[in-house]
């Protein structure tokens, strides 16, 4: 692939269940939720519409555990990560399935419900990253 490119999202918006914390058999930590992010508008009748899109969630380590730990149902959050796409065979059917998820590497806590520091960022280095040059902490 020739050039740059980028995979990055940020949203905005409210855990529609408790995350779901388990460990792999390795021991790392992963968290899988989901955020709903919704839009307004007036159609041309002037009556007020609306829309809500679910957004599949999976974080992992550190950021996992503070997410288990300090996310409830209804938390407002702000969530940076990448999208990533994964396949798998049904075996009732036979079928090739896919799913798009967002993989999560940065949260920040937009509501009072807890007592975790605001901002979040998860401890893994990025590929070609020394270990020890984490991500800044956000000056807000």
């Amino acid at each position: 692939m020739a050039g740059k490119s980028l995979n990055r999202v940020q949203l905005i918006g409210n855990l529609g269940k408790d995350p779901e914390l388990s460990y792999t058999a390795s021991g790392v930590a992963v968290a899988k939720f989901s955020i709903a992010t919704g839009e307004r508008w007036k159609d041309q009748d002037g009556n007020v519409q609306e829309r809500t899109e679910w957004h599949n969630i999976v974080v992992w380590r550190k950021l996992a555990e503070v997410c288990g730990q300090y996310l409830k149902k209804g938390s407002r959050i702000y969530l940076e990560g990448r999208l990533q796409t994964r396949s798998w065979d049904d075996k009732n059917t036979g079928v090739k399935r896919y799913t798009t998820e967002i993989v999560g590497d940065d949260m920040i806590m937009l509501d009072s419900r807890g007592s975790a520091p605001a901002a979040v960022a998860d401890a893994e280095p990025v590929e070609n990253e020394p270990a020890d040059q984490g991500k800044e902490d956000l000056p807000f």
